[in-house]
């Protein structure tokens, strides 16, 4: 997602030529894809999941081998689609934990559709995560993570003020120079983790080297690095039983430049059914059902929004897929993390 900080006098004539069209919805939406690309200040965001720890790899690299055993995920967002320009976001991860390396390794890749399609972000990330034992009933982890990643746009979708006739809208073509080359970059992330067999606290970095993601030699716009930081707890609802079902309170800050979010969460978990709600601050509402089983996750998640964009966003669908696949369970010196499924 993009924040617009400042338009150009260029571009404010696009909006005002195309005021009478009855496009104007689609084409206010690509004029701000093209503040974005073609100059104008801005900064960018990293795509948001709303289901957390069902996409553990893209929450904090510490949390790779988090369940031991190898782990498939699988995650898709689609955000906002009752506006011309959604978003829409594919993520699979692979980790596990690797009794040689002490630690976990992972792999993930992700898939992003901002503008119906016209700029798109394919990435794909390896990480290992270090686990030590500070006694037997506390662990840290240390994560580290290189990204290689490649930004594109879509030119054939753009609009400009230089094709449209006041009578017949837009047939002439364009005098603007294409954009051809992509945006291809190395990035590196960092992550920590702390955890008993109750209570988890971590922090993540994203972006440290803040890569420059200018399409244009010249210009520089730099990817502002993001910061999460996030904790909470799995009560059993029984202590005697703790198998029978937990309650699980979370709380996740993030800072990415001027963004801030923050996300208030609670888990109720009871046989092979979870539900949970989170509350982003002035953003968000958001509910979520999950089934879980040994070794298979299924959830679904809405966001309602609350913000000032209203309704007419439609909110925001999300679906995680997990697979945990059987292993060893070797006897360690530490216990392996508890945290929640979705």
């Amino acid at each position: 997602m993009f924040k617009v900080k400042g338009l150009q006098g260029k571009y404010i004539r696009i909006i005002a030529e195309a005021e009478g069209l009855k496009a104007m919805g689609r084409i206010g939406l690509i004029v701000v894809f093209l503040l974005g690309v073609l100059g104008a200040e801005l900064q960018a965001q990293d795509p948001g999941f709303s289901q957390f720890y069902a996409n553990p790899l893209y929450l904090n690299p510490a949390l790779a081998g988090s369940a031991q055993c190898p782990r498939v995920s699988l995650n898709y967002r689609n955000q906002w689609p009752g506006i011309p320009a959604t978003f829409v976001t594919y993520s699979a991860g692979y980790d596990q934990y690797v009794d040689a390396l002490s630690g976990g390794i992972g792999l993930q890749a992700y898939h992003d559709r901002a503008g119906s399609g016209i700029i798109q972000t394919n990435s794909v990330s390896g990480m290992y995560a270090y686990q030590l034992a500070i006694d037997r009933n506390i662990s840290i982890k240390a994560g580290f993570q290189a990204t290689y990643y490649q930004r594109s746009i879509d030119w054939n979708s753009l609009t400009f003020g230089d094709q449209i006739d006041e009578r017949f809208g837009f047939i002439y073509d364009t005098e603007e120079t294409a954009i051809e080359n992509n945006v291809n970059k190395l990035d590196f992330s960092a992550g920590f983790l702390a955890f008993t067999e109750r209570f988890y606290v971590g922090f993540a970095a994203h972006h440290l080297t803040q890569p420059n993601e200018s399409f244009f030699p010249t210009q520089e716009t730099r990817l502002p690095r993001k910061y999460t930081a996030h904790g909470g707890a799995v009560i059993p609802l029984d202590s005697r039983n703790p198998e029978d079902g937990s309650i699980s309170p979370n709380i996740i800050y993030q800072r990415q430049g001027d963004f801030n979010h923050l996300n208030l969460g609670l888990y109720l978990n009871k046989g092979p059914i979870t539900g949970g709600v989170w509350y982003r601050w002035n953003d968000a509402l958001i509910f979520l059902v999950g089934l879980y089983t040994d070794g298979f996750r299924f959830g679904y998640s809405y966001d309602v929004t609350v913000s000032s964009l209203g309704t007419q966003t439609l909110g925001s669908h999300e679906i995680s897929v997990s697979m945990l696949l059987p292993c060893k369970q070797k006897r360690r010196k530490f216990k392996m993390m508890r945290c929640p499924q979705f």
